[in-house]
């Protein structure tokens, strides 16, 4: 691990003043869909093609719930496994992508409200490599993971999520990852294809919302009633969704991509924001 004078140093590299990348939000659904030669690893595949090549990635992932806010320093994160009771060819997949020290760095020094500290000892969950094995098959773009610190509001989150916004002038694609809708105590195994009505409702509404840019109501989603508490039972895979949201600039426009509900109650609608 680089002492503090290396980070810095490598920080430097970061490049700046460059074109500002867009955002993506990602519902990666399926851990199978790593594996899987599917419309949603296809439409992954397909956004990476139209989107500029990025020095890193920041990914901010539902499945790295933590009790204060973490980010991944290590130069080689590991792979993990995060679920259980799937196809040891799930199991067997490594996503060897660098990690960047120096990204880590200047994320902690740009989150100063929520006193970001460093983590060794994590990795890269499937909520992040995923997603990024089918943009980045090569799994040669640096990546770090920023944690999501579960004691906090949504409102907290979304103003986290803008301190971020210099990352986009220096090359470094952000990403969430997680689920617009997300359900799984009813997902409906046997339909696969099939979506429970107040799902497909809610992930109009809160499409709705983000075409309009009236970000208040999706931070507030509570507010949504009844649908909400089904599309949202626990507030992990939402979260994501507001740190990019958040990033959004004034004139930029969402374009969404795998927007289909699944299982009944899975939302793997993505966008982009430019």
């Amino acid at each position: 691990m680089p002492d503090l004078h290396d980070l810095r140093n490598l920080t430097d590299e970061l490049p700046g003043g460059g074109e500002v990348m867009p955002l993506l939000f990602v519902g990666h659904g399926n851990p199978m869909n790593a594996i899987e030669d599917n419309e949603f690893s296809r439409g992954w595949a397909d956004i990476a093609r139209h989107l500029p090549p990025p020095a890193a990635v920041l990914c901010v992932s539902a499945h790295w719930q933590t009790d204060r806010t973490l980010v991944t320093t290590m130069q080689h994160p590991r792979t993990i496994h995060d679920f259980y009771g799937f196809p040891e060819e799930l199991f067997a997949v490594q996503y060897p992508a660098p990690g960047y020290p120096g990204l880590a760095l200047e994320t902690q020094a740009l989150l100063r409200r929520a006193a970001a500290g460093p983590d060794v000892r994590w990795g890269l969950d499937h909520g992040c490599w995923s997603v990024l094995r089918a943009m980045y098959p090569r799994a040669d773009v640096p990546v770090v993971q920023l944690s999501l610190d579960m004691s906090r509001p949504s409102s907290w989150h979304y103003e986290l999520g803008k301190d971020l916004a210099t990352l986009r002038s220096k090359g470094v694609l952000i990403i969430g990852s997680g689920d617009i809708v997300h359900n799984l105590a009813l997902v409906d195994w046997e339909h696969p294809d099939g979506a429970y009505d107040w799902a497909e409702e809610m992930n109009e509404t809160f499409k709705s919302s983000m075409m309009r840019n009236d970000h208040r109501p999706l931070i507030e989603y509570q507010s949504f009633g009844r649908g909400a508490s089904l599309a949202i039972p626990t507030p992990d895979h939402y979260l994501p969704l507001l740190y990019i949201l958040a990033l959004q600039r004034k004139g930029e426009s969402i374009e969404f991509f795998n927007d289909r509900v699944i299982m009944g109650s899975l939302s793997m609608t993505s966008f982009t924001i430019k």
